[in-house]
């Protein structure tokens, strides 16, 4: 089982409209086919109720741990003492031709790592839907 995930996409647009694509969490299902609901300000500090199409079933809550705009963003969900730890990284990179690299990645660490990834299913797919319906969004004329 995989300890990480992650995608990478060229979107053309600037790193400015991606980040207000990615940090405006009602319209997230909308765009993102990967994303049944994301509820609760994407602010430092800050809880998140996120479902997804992972695991409709379950409502995740990472908590928003780092916003540096519009290049950098963390997301981080986990157990106590270090147990299990998530956490999903978003980097916006402009290239210098009106294009930024768009890139995702998801890691889990922690002792009981080895036997929780066990039971997570494959996000892959996930992955390259959020980066597709985020690319099609950004790219969208205003």
């Amino acid at each position: 089982m995989a300890t990480s995930y992650e995608v990478t996409r060229i979107i053309a647009a600037s790193p400015e409209r991606i980040w207000a694509v990615l940090t405006n969490a009602d319209d997230y299902p909308r765009w993102n086919p990967a994303v049944v609901s994301l509820e609760g300000p994407i602010a430092v500090g800050q809880k998140l109720r996120l479902v997804s199409i992972v695991n409709p079933k379950r409502t995740f809550t990472p908590k928003v741990v780092e916003l540096d705009a519009p290049g950098r963003m963390v997301w981080a969900d986990g157990m106590p003492l270090g147990l299990f730890k998530g956490e999903r990284t978003y980097t916006l990179t402009p290239d210098g031709s009106g294009q930024t690299r768009f890139h995702m990645r998801e890691a889990f660490k922690g002792l009981l790592a080895w036997l929780i990834t066990k039971s997570i299913p494959d996000m892959n797919d996930s992955f390259a839907q959020f980066a597709d319906g985020l690319k099609t969004e950004a790219e969208r004329p205003n």
